[in-house]
């Protein structure tokens, strides 16, 4: 298991950082370095990560491809593509960004996030992003996501068959798709769901957790690994059953303790369920 974090973590050299990283048992890093660096500096973490026999599980974008504000939508695009361009010199499993919202907030939820034009919209920047780069050692990933495409399994297949290139992919955060009580009751099914139609496609993986709060009329809360109701382990030998070399990257949290205490976690989990005897 290739497990990482979101975070760099507190560092103040490129050694340090690999050597944290590898120190707490970690097998994969978030490239936390962008297009717009200097490049003596990206070959020095690079270097150190592979010296620490550490993955680049990600390089990220985070930028609204589809806002509603040209200059904004046509800077974002210009990024993604120094994105991919940089995932792509650093071999990184993949490229990720959201689809894009149609509204001021760059992930926020929006009716016309649902559009057949947003959809055929997103589907040609997509094609514009990679055929930028003609990438050969990653893929460009879009992450699954709760209120915007792909919203489910069904759904991101439809996109990865409208898009049609060999080097789009996918990015499974199956916790942002859990998104109704049927999914999350039954999250082991709807986990064999996602990777029994995608599997083949997943490049890396967001970690975390999902509670369901009993109030109505209906919440959803993130959270950390092991304070929600989904079965991670399971969703770990899914996952690796798909692909050996997965990547887990544990996300949304605070401060440095926050992920050490996840990270903790999900190796004591693993550990558990993969005793000897």
């Amino acid at each position: 298991m290739k497990l990482g974090t979101s975070s760099p973590l507190s560092h103040d050299t490129a050694r340090q950082w690999a050597d944290k990283h590898r120190s707490l048992g970690l097998g994969a890093v978030n490239f936390h370095l962008t297009c717009n660096d200097d490049e003596k500096v990206i070959d020095e973490y690079v270097k150190c990560a592979e010296d620490a026999g550490l993955t680049i599980a990600e390089v990220g974008v985070w930028k609204n491809t589809m806002s509603p504000d040209d200059d904004e939508r046509n800077e974002a695009v210009r990024y993604a593509i120094g994105q991919l361009e940089l995932a792509d010199r650093i071999g990184a499993r993949c490229c990720v960004n959201i689809l894009g919202a149609r509204g001021p907030r760059w992930d926020g939820a929006y009716r016309d996030n649902f559009s057949e034009d947003t959809l055929k919209a997103g589907v040609k920047t997509i094609r514009q992003i990679i055929d930028a780069v003609n990438p050969r050692n990653t893929y460009f990933t879009i992450e699954s996501m709760p209120w915007m495409i792909p919203d489910g399994p069904d759904e991101y297949l439809k996109l990865l068959e409208m898009v049609d290139r060999d080097r789009f992919a996918v990015h499974m955060d199956v916790f942002n798709w859990m998104t109704s009580p049927r999914r999350y009751f039954y999250n082991e099914e709807f986990v064999d769901e996602c990777f029994s139609k995608l599997g083949g496609y997943v490049k890396s993986c967001h970690l975390k957790d999902v509670k369901m709060e009993e109030d109505y009329t209906l919440f959803f809360r993130e959270t950390y690994p092991g304070d929600g109701g989904v079965n991670i382990g399971h969703l770990l030998d899914t996952a690796l059953s798909c692909d050996a070399d997965m990547t887990f990257i544990v996300e949304h949290l605070d401060t440095d303790d926050e992920y050490i205490r996840s990270v903790r976690y999900v190796q004591g989990l693993w550990e558990d369920l993969h005793k000897k005897g």
